[in-house]
């Protein structure tokens, strides 16, 4: 949601290692009962007659200026490889977030469609190759680091999408709304909500052997940028140290292209002769991707864009209800506790529980298993939080076309792609 988490602070004095700790503790972490939420939908732009074809740069532009005439509630924000995204205002309720997305989108539509342009809800672009629309020093900077490791990075950066869920941190006490059981809920519960909207499975044309090709390719990334932390211990002083040691991945400066340090980690950088300052640590805070990203509130990042206009508003709702409602929350620990076993003690997207939510969505049994049994505690949720007999029977759906039958949206795409090539004997 479109809430910074260093709003106000002082940017020009350099900190020191210890100070950093204490500001990340502190801002990355803001517990009090769960009250708030959002969303944050990222959108692959198509032409509406060629929807395979790129849209020209110049069209795009054009677009984006005008979308940015329309009164939105929203933040309007575009990604590097041209995708559209909207971040909801914090909300006080699931149908105010829901009813405040839905009318900005269908603004964004209204006008995208005079100009012969749609949204496509893709976790990856199933057709086209990576392609940088935004030529910025921040992601020039971004592309030179994350090709040291391989393309993965481009294509994260250009061409994936996806549904991002923003809970509140939780209670300061124990318990199924507190701090500790909601972030280890997050990373375990993560893999089911993975599995079950997996929605990439196709890239340049052609099935990518993953569910979530989306995923596939956090994992492939730099481990110490897309890593979870350990998830033993205070989940503070855990990020905090994650913080600490990862690596730098650019030194912003003022005019010309900004540096890409090779191997130095962010404590490296506040034991130097020159360290960083308050606004050095804010942008470091912004280049971590892991699957759950603590910026004040809890970001959940491992949702697919989701098929249909309204897609997005089904992980949403099963999400808000398995975390914010306490009945909900304590059947979810329950019965997502066993998949514990099958992390290796890993932290995700790497771990063996999380590559399989990736590469099998639901047909892996125990995952399918798991889903069912949250899927059906969401449901008995939802009316709990005030969610209304249309959203309700947006998840019911869902769940019997999906989660009853062990698949994910991928599965459609991948039996439509091996249908056609039958038909054509290709």
């Amino acid at each position: 949601m479109s809430d910074s988490v260093c709003e106000g602070a002082e940017q020009h004095s350099a900190v020191t290692e210890a100070e950093v700790e204490a500001l990340v503790r502190g801002i990355c972490f803001k517990t009090g009962p769960p009250r708030r939420l959002g969303v944050e939908v990222e959108w692959l732009v198509r032409e509406l007659r060629s929807p395979r074809r790129p849209v020209p740069p110049e069209r795009l532009r054009a677009a984006y200026a005008a979308l940015r005439t329309l009164p939105l509630r929203s933040a309007l924000t575009v990604e590097p490889g041209g995708q559209l995204e909207l971040s909801s205002p914090p909300a006080a309720s699931l149908m105010e977030c829901i009813g405040s997305v839905s009318a900005d989108l269908a603004a964004v539509r209204a006008l995208l469609g005079e100009a012969g342009l749609g949204l496509s809800g893709d976790g990856h672009d199933p057709w086209n190759p990576p392609r940088r629309f935004l030529r910025e020093p921040r992601y020039d900077a971004m592309e030179c680091y994350l090709d040291r490791t391989g393309p993965e990075g481009r294509s994260m950066m250009c061409s994936s999408a996806s549904v991002q869920v923003c809970l509140d941190a939780g209670h300061e006490e124990p318990g199924p709304l507190g701090l500790g059981r909601r972030w280890w809920l997050a990373h375990h519960l993560g893999a089911v909500l993975l599995a079950a909207f997996a929605h990439s499975p196709l890239a340049r044309g052609r099935p990518t052997g993953w569910r979530s090709t989306r995923q596939s390719l956090w994992a492939a990334m730099d481990p110490g940028r897309s890593s979870a932390p350990p998830l033993d211990g205070d989940p503070r002083a855990s990020w905090a140290r994650h913080v600490m040691d990862a690596p730098v991945m650019c030194v912003r400066a003022g005019t010309g292209p900004w540096r890409v340090p090779d191997g130095m980690s962010f404590r490296d950088w506040t034991r130097s002769a020159d360290p960083p300052d308050r606004g050095d640590l804010d942008y470091h805070l912004t280049t971590l991707f892991p699957p759950v990203r603590p910026r004040g509130h809890l970001e959940l990042r491992m949702i697919d864009a989701q098929p249909g206009d309204d897609g997005w508003i089904v992980p949403l709702a099963v999400t808000t209800a398995l975390f914010d409602d306490p009945e909900a929350a304590e059947i979810a620990y329950r019965t997502v506790k066993p998949l514990a076993e099958r992390t290796g003690s890993l932290p995700p997207p790497c771990n063996p529980l999380w590559v399989s939510a990736a590469r099998d969505g639901l047909a892996d049994p125990e995952l399918h298993e798991v889903a069912v049994g949250c899927f059906a505690a969401a449901a008995e949720a939802l009316p709990r939080i005030g969610a209304t007999p249309r959203i309700q029977g947006a998840v019911a759906e869902f769940t019997d076309r999906y989660v009853a039958r062990g698949r994910c949206p991928a599965d459609d795409l991948l039996f439509r792609f091996h249908g056609k090539h039958a038909r054509s004997g290709g």
